[in-house]
């Protein structure tokens, strides 16, 4: 059975991270965008890395350029708009399309795995949001409309669980 562990990415730098990097990690991976109304969200992932990453969380972004072109700049105008503006300190990955034929792998398997509403495999919009257990394995899928701070209950109790 595949997991988050069976992936890489290529940080927003260009260094490729094979996502094994964080067994035993809870995961929150989020498709991010510069230029949206949600993009204040931001601030609430990084006071959950600031928060839960020494229990053991790791945030991990996504750009993604795909719905309404909100994130048109290169990897380094949005790692700069992301320190400068938001602070922050979680990985960035490089830019990627979470949808359609040059999907980026990983985001095929989450939508497989965590379907939206009516089972759609497709992601609606940016900030769409996975917890990823330690096991490796997907616990939740949440809609951009679900603020950061909204996630604490069950990254706390995804923290506290024990591993497979």
């Amino acid at each position: 059975m595949a997991s988050v562990y069976d992936f890489e990415a290529q940080q927003i730098n260009g260094s490729l991270t094979p996502l094994s990097t964080y067994r035993g990690k809870v995961l929150l991976i989020v498709n991010t965008a510069s230029k949206c109304g949600f993009t204040p969200q931001f601030a609430g992932l990084e006071e959950l890395h600031k928060k839960y990453a020494d229990s053991g969380l790791q945030v991990l972004g996504f750009p993604c350029n795909q719905f309404g072109s909100q994130d048109p700049g290169s990897n380094g105008e949005i790692a700069e708009f992301c320190s400068l503006n938001y602070g922050v300190s979680f990985p960035m990955m490089e830019k990627i399309d979470v949808n359609g034929p040059n999907a980026s792998p990983l985001y095929k398997w989450l939508v497989s795995e965590a379907p939206g509403i009516l089972g759609t495999k497709a992601i609606k919009w940016n900030f769409t949001k996975f917890l990823v257990g330690k096991d490796g394995q997907v616990i939740e899928r949440y809609a951009p409309t679900d603020k950061p701070q909204d996630l604490q209950k069950d990254i706390e109790k995804a923290l506290a669980a024990q591993p497979a």
